[in-house]
Parts: structure tokens; sequence; C-alpha cells
């Protein structure tokens, strides 16, 4: 019945809750990039979308289901077949030599996917919700945080502004941005204040490593 399924076995994980379900108007925009219920400043409704993009990454799929009793998410993987083959590990992922990372996003399942995604390729990494819980953090491990990743779009701090903060405690700071506005404007704002490497959101685990990757080798 899913047009992305392929032939063959899956693992399936649900995810299942009691509330009070999600509202047919709103349940088949879910995963569009941008939509939310949330206030305006309270979200960027790219939680559910980066979710489905690492699943369909892995060969995967979702399926949802909801009424007034509450909703349930179906995450179908491809079962690994046990077999002699010897598999070809994909050498454009260079993992890292154990750097301390600052990762700044208000968006909780993306900080968490990717500081799991770091830590599997050798980095050590620290969490803020929001720029003004990543000053504070920054300070006290700045002799040993080598990159800040932020997002750009956030409330209660801008990343921008929190750039321009950390900027001023260690002027070299390696900063990579990531936005998943279509609007320009905050990227610009960066660029004017020296940031050069951007991360596009959703974006999948192969960017986010390549991209650190550079940073650290671009001296």
């Amino acid at each position: 019945m899913n047009t992305e399924a392929q032939e063959g076995k899956y693992i399936v994980v649900a995810f299942c809750d009691t509330g009070t379900g999600i509202a047919e108007n709103i349940i088949e925009k879910i995963f569009d990039p941008f939509f939310t219920t949330k206030e305006p400043g309270k979200g960027t409704g790219l939680g559910l979308p980066t979710v489905l993009n690492i699943v369909r990454s892995h060969g995967g799929f979702l399926e949802v289901g909801s009424n007034n009793k509450g909703s349930v998410f179906r995450v179908f993987l491809p079962a690994a077949i046990q077999s002699d083959a010897v598999v070809e590990e994909d050498t454009s992922i260079v993992d890292g030599q154990g750097e301390l990372v600052l990762f700044v996003d208000d968006e909780s399942a993306i900080s968490e996917v990717s500081k799991n995604t770091l830590e599997i390729h050798n980095y050590q990494v620290l969490i803020a919700n929001n720029g003004i819980e990543a000053i504070p953090i920054y300070v006290q491990n700045k002799h040993t945080i080598k990159a800040v990743i932020i997002d750009l779009m956030m409330p209660t701090l801008d990343g921008v502004t929190t750039i321009k903060v950390l900027q001023k405690i260690t002027p070299d700071v390696k900063i990579i941005a990531m936005s998943g506005s279509s609007d320009d404007e905050e990227k610009i704002k960066a660029i004017e204040c020296g940031v050069k490497d951007f991360l596009d959101k959703p974006f999948t685990a192969k960017v986010l490593l390549k991209a650190l990757h550079q940073l650290f080798n671009n001296d």
C-alpha cells in the first residue's frame, strides 16, 4: 500500500501516544517543511521532515494513524540480511579526531539525531537549545570547543546575535550555520559576520560530517 516500500523484510518501530490525535486537515501536512502549529518564533516545523529524510535515506518509510484517542507513527526500516559479502565502506565519510563540538538548535529532534551521528563518528558534543543556553556553555568550555554548529532561526536569542557574542569571546571561533528558511536575510547577516560554512535543513549525516571535516581542514 506504500509506494516507497520495496519487497523484503522490515523492522517496524511504533511510537504511540494517548493524546487528542491529529486533525484530519493537518495530518496530510505534518511532513511538509516549515509547516507547524506552533506560534511564530516557537518552532520551524522541521522536526518531522528531518525524521522522514533520515528514514528514507536508510531505504525505509513511515506510516501515521490518528484518531481522537491518540496517534501512532510506524517507522519501517529494511532488515539487514546477514551474508559473507564484503561491504565497501563509504570513504567519503571521515571520522573526527575527538573534537568537541557545540550544537545549538531549538528543535530537540534535530539536536539529538545530530549528536548521536557525531558521537558515532568520533566527535564529542555539547547541546544548547537556544542562544541564551549556548553562550554560558561556550564560556565554560571555550578552550576545548573546536567548532559551533548553530541554527540561524531560534526564539529567545537568534543565531546571528549569538554568533556575534561568541566572536567577541573568541574572534576566530569556527562556526557552521544552519538554516531551514528559504529567506536568505539571516544567511546574509551571518555572511557579514564572517560565517562561510552553511547547512541547509534538512540535511543528511553525510552532509553534516563532510561540512565538519572541511571546516577543520580548510585552515
